[in-house]
């Protein structure tokens, strides 16, 4: 979630935890995918997850991809040597925050560092996986029937939330079943030991200060036992990966016994999932979008984010939803996604659709909620295939596709092998010069037209 997972600081589900650490580097503020590409999402997204504790390693004691100089192994170290004065000098914050001397002696104790974390965070692995590929992890046959299973099991605690909050039972439904694929994977380390150092060593520690506090004040307060309080790398824990900051503000106790148990409670943590998404804008009885068919020639420079237009005005375009179906209502406002360009589908998305990328800043994951939410709900596959006969680029291919744009005079930034909006942009512009449909989607075979081939 925003802090919540602020600018891409959250977990996007244990069971994609493999895809992990794909560019963990990314800071606050990093581009966003603009929609076209092979998903190259934050490692602080998609690697949050910690792997299983039994394939834990210690630190490699090696600098960190991403340069920055609290990444350095001496900086690392030096702070690690710090640990107990920086953990004590955050007692007048604690207090506060109303947390007890008592408390804060008490949680605090026995924390150490946990290095390793800094091997997650800046881990920039070459090669990644195309959306389609993660699609099919995610939104399996198995996940859907345990989601029916989950849905039909819990059916008083769904129709009671939905009715609180106006939020899609199919929707929460598949969000528990992305973030930990229904509480069998939520991850094992502790997030108190995580947040404390993040919260001391490495580059984002005045994020994390106030992640490690609030983490704190849920032990203070009772509504989670340290025990309990277990999770990703990162800091997210529970069956739908809340970071602390946003359990502090979206946790509710629906189950009345008072504590906000997003771990063990089921109404607790389905009815704190709604109101996060309700929170973040979910407008009640309306879906998160529609598969649409783009008619021949389109200009693909119009499937773009900020280029928001009512259904009427995209069916003026020639774009119509799959099946021949008809869109409930010709007022609603949409943009155009195409995560895998003009070969593969596209998206109408509306605004609940904005409400799941608040949850998680990622197309390709607000686009699985979206799709396992639907299948969930009875609908069948995607009407139009992938364009799986392409190969997704690696690390080194995508510096050297920003470092020919660059030289082209396309692209302005400085290669750095993520696709960003940046580099999606350039691509576009590259595209169309050439005549081809400006997509803006980082393919083998666009790399190959871009070196002359």
């Amino acid at each position: 979630m925003k802090s919540r997972i602020t600018a891409g600081w959250r977990a996007i589900g244990a069971g994609a935890w493999m895809f992990a650490a794909t560019l963990a580097a990314t800071p606050a503020g990093a581009q966003s995918s603009a929609g076209a590409g092979p998903i190259i999402l934050p490692g602080s997204i998609t690697g949050s997850i910690s792997p299983p504790a039994s394939s834990a390693k210690s630190w490699t004691g090696e600098d960190g991809a991403s340069g920055h100089p609290l990444m350095t192994a001496a900086a690392i170290r030096e702070a690690a040597e710090n640990f107990d004065q920086c953990i004590a000098g955050m007692w007048p914050e604690a207090a506060r925050r109303r947390i007890s001397r008592e408390s804060f002696a008490r949680f605090t104790a026995d924390l150490s560092p946990d290095l390793r974390i800094m091997d997650f965070m800046d881990a920039q692995p070459e090669f990644t996986k195309a959306i389609w590929d993660y699609l099919d992890l995610l939104v399996s046959d198995a996940r859907i029937q345990k989601g029916r299973e989950i849905l039909e099991t819990h059916r008083r605690t769904f129709d009671a939330v939905e009715k609180t909050y106006g939020v899609d039972r199919y929707v929460i439904a598949a969000i528990w079943g992305i973030e930990s694929k229904y509480s069998a994977l939520i991850g094992d380390r502790d997030v108190l030991r995580s947040t404390a150092t993040l919260a001391c060593v490495g580059r984002r520690q005045a994020y994390f200060r106030d992640e490690f506090l609030s983490a704190l004040e849920i032990l203070h307060r009772g509504d989670l036992r340290p025990d309990q309080l277990r999770g990703s790398w990162a800091g997210a824990f529970g069956p739908t990966q809340f970071m602390p900051t946003s359990f502090k503000r979206f946790a509710v106790d629906f189950d009345g016994d008072g504590r906000r148990d997003v771990v063990s409670s089921v109404p607790d943590l389905v009815a704190s999932t709604a109101n996060n998404l309700k929170k973040d804008g979910w407008r009640a009885g309306q879906t998160w979008g529609y598969e649409v068919e783009v008619p021949a020639g389109f200009n693909y420079m119009q499937a773009n984010r900020a280029r928001q237009l009512t259904i009427a005005q995209w069916q003026g375009l020639g774009i119509r939803r799959v099946g021949g179906r008809d869109f409930p209502r010709q007022s609603d406002t949409a943009y155009l996604l195409a995560p895998a360009g003009a070969r593969g589908p596209a998206f109408l998305m509306l605004p609940n659709f904005r409400a799941i990328l608040r949850y998680n800043p990622a197309d390709a994951y607000a686009l699985a909620i979206g799709h396992f939410a639907d299948r969930l709900r009875g609908s069948g596959p995607l009407v139009q295939a992938w364009p799986r006969h392409e190969r997704v680029l690696s690390r080194t291919e995508r510096l050297e596709l920003q470092q020919i744009l660059a030289t082209r005079g396309y692209y302005q930034g400085e290669p750095d092998g993520r696709l960003g909006g940046k580099t999606v942009e350039a691509l576009r512009h590259f595209q169309s010069a050439a005549g081809l449909p400006a997509d803006g989607f980082a393919s083998a075979s666009v790399l190959e037209r871009l070196r002359g081939r």
